[in-house]
C-alpha cells in the first residue's frame, strides 16, 4: 500500500482552471479537499502558510493585475507579510487559482504536466506506457529506460 498525502485544492466558482484540476484529481482517483476561497474564508495564518510555501513569495500567489489590486493601488512590496495576509483575507479574489498543495508539493494554476507530481510516486512507477499509447513519444520511451 502506498502512503497517500492529503491534497488541498483552493478554488473558486466559475474558474475553468479550477474545474480542470478538480476533474483531473477525480479521474486519477486522488483524495482531495476542495476549499472554495469565497465560501471558506482563509485565515491569516493559512495565507501566511501559503506564502511560505512559494518560491517567489507573493508574486506566485497574488495577481497584480486583479481589479482589487488596481483599484486599491496597493504595492505589495511595501507591505509586511501580516499586512498582505490581512489584505488577502479581506480580498480573496486577488489569489491566483487554483492553488493545489500537499505536504510536499505546491502548484499555483493548472498545468497538465506539473499536476502529475500529485500522483504518489509509488503509483507513477506502476504506470506502463506501450507503443500504442498516444503519449508514448513523450513518456513511454523514457520509462523503458528504467
Amino acid at each position: 500500500m502506498y502512503n497517500e498525502t492529503m491534497i488541498v485544492l483552493y478554488s473558486s466558482p466559475g474558474c475553468a482552471s479550477c474545474r480542470k484540476a478538480k476533474n483531473w484529481m477525480k479521474e486519477h482517483n486522488l483524495k482531495f479537499i476542495e476549499k472554495n476561497i469565497f465560501k471558506v474564508l482563509l485565515s491569516e495564518k493559512e495565507i501566511k502558510y501559503l506564502i511560505s510555501r512559494t518560491y517567489t513569495g507573493t508574486e506566485e500567489l497574488i495577481s497584480k493585475r486583479s481589479k482589487v489590486i488596481q483599484e486599491c493601488n496597493k504595492n505589495l512590496d511595501d507591505m509586511t507579510i501580516s499586512e498582505i495576509a490581512k489584505f488577502v483575507k479581506e480580498n480573496p479574489s486577488v489569489l491566483k487559482r487554483p492553488i493545489i498543495l500537499n505536504e510536499n508539493i505546491m502548484q499555483v494554476g493548472y498545468n497538465s504536466e506539473d499536476i502529475e507530481a500529485f500522483i504518489p510516486q509509488e503509483l507513477r512507477k506502476m504506470v506502463t506506457c506501450t507503443k500504442e499509447c498516444p503519449h508514448y513519444d513523450t513518456c513511454g520511451a523514457l520509462r523503458e529506460d528504467d
